[in-house]
């Protein structure tokens, strides 16, 4: 791994964020959060852009400042090229290109995607990195996928959701039980004082590797529907069981699946990347996997699981040693196969 300084900018959705890392180890890791979603119970998607228009440039400077290193030390830019909101991207993807051009060092665009996946691959992102192949379940608020990854640059997605992301499933049954925005770390913390089996909700069934949650989320709310007409108290007398249940059903429908893969492809390296890996009962599902079934099995750091420039940085620099680089006639695409 080089030495190379690299400043990597993340603007995909709500985050803010900016990352310099030297070779695979990274100095600043910074990132803003938009709180004013809250208030909506979504990201506002031209409230975003407005907020990262004003984050951006204090980040990037508390990022350089936070590493101790000075703008006409760093080598090249990557930043979040797709996917994502575009206006969000369109922030990051401009600042990006106008301080390549300023400094005179090269740009590198990076797969959001992608970058989450190569987030292990940060020094410190787990004791040692996955060894090629691995399977990576990405899931996050906007993307579920197991990803089958032959070489940095070489990924192949066998399974996919075909309708909500297991991010946006937590997030809309939240809603429905009255929570804040966003309502995975909520229900993940109240589901600790609760007991999983209490109730029951459908799993759908899918070919292969594929997924779906928008099943989960309409039995939930006719279940809650049908419920509180009998007792209009009954998601706050029983929100502990609730979230406990519904976290079961979600962790059991992502493992399935990933486990079948892993069984079909003789594949014992497994990953998991994205917001939801922050997830406790997907980790202690993935740690009882370890144990059950030999996995030699791969977690990133919290900080890493979300949205970061950290993963962006490590994708760019190894781009950066492939001299793979980017023109400022590049643009902000809201699709971005990985």
């Amino acid at each position: 791994m080089s030495d190379s300084i690299i400043l990597g900018i993340e603007s995909s959705c709500d985050d803010t964020s900016a990352a310099i890392i030297k070779g695979n180890s990274i100095l600043s890791n910074i990132a803003a959060n938009q709180a004013i979603h809250k208030e909506y119970g979504g990201v506002v998607p031209e409230l975003a852009s407005r907020a990262h228009q004003q984050n951006i440039i204090p980040v990037v400077e508390k990022s350089l400042s936070k590493a101790n290193i000075q703008q006409n030390a760093i080598s090249a830019i990557g930043f979040t090229r797709g996917p994502g909101l575009l206006g969000s991207l369109l922030v990051g993807t401009s600042f990006a290109k106008s301080l390549a051009m300023s400094l005179d060092v090269p740009l590198i665009e990076v797969n959001h995607l992608q970058a989450h996946i190569l987030a292990h691959f940060i020094e410190d992102a787990n004791p040692v990195p996955p060894k090629f192949p691995f399977l990576c379940l990405t899931v996050s608020g906007g993307h579920t996928m197991i990803v089958l990854v032959k070489d940095y640059f070489d990924m192949e997605i066998i399974g996919k959701t075909i309708d909500d992301a297991a991010g946006e499933a937590f997030d809309k049954i939240g809603k429905i039980f009255d929570l804040d925005y966003p309502a995975g770390p909520i229900i993940d913390r109240l589901a600790r004082e609760g007991n999983p089996d209490t109730f029951q909700f459908s799993k759908p069934r899918m070919e292969q590797y594929d997924y779906s949650f928008s099943g989960i989320k309409t039995s939930v709310l006719y279940f809650i529907q049908k419920e509180v007409r009998k007792d209009p108290d009954f998601v706050k007398n029983n929100i502990h069981d609730l979230c406990a249940s519904v976290q079961k059903t979600i962790i059991e429908i992502l493992m399935n699946k990933l486990e079948k893969a892993a069984k079909d492809l003789e594949i014992t390296e497994v990953a998991i990347a994205g917001g939801v890996s922050a997830n406790s009962a997907l980790r202690k599902a993935m740690q009882d996997n370890h144990e059950k079934l030999g996995w030699n099995i791969y977690i990133p750091k919290f900080e890493y699981t979300t949205d970061n420039a950290a993963m962006i940085a490590m994708v760019a620099q190894l781009k950066f040693e492939r001299g793979e680089f980017t023109d400022l006639r590049t643009t902000a695409t809201a699709k971005y196969d990985l």
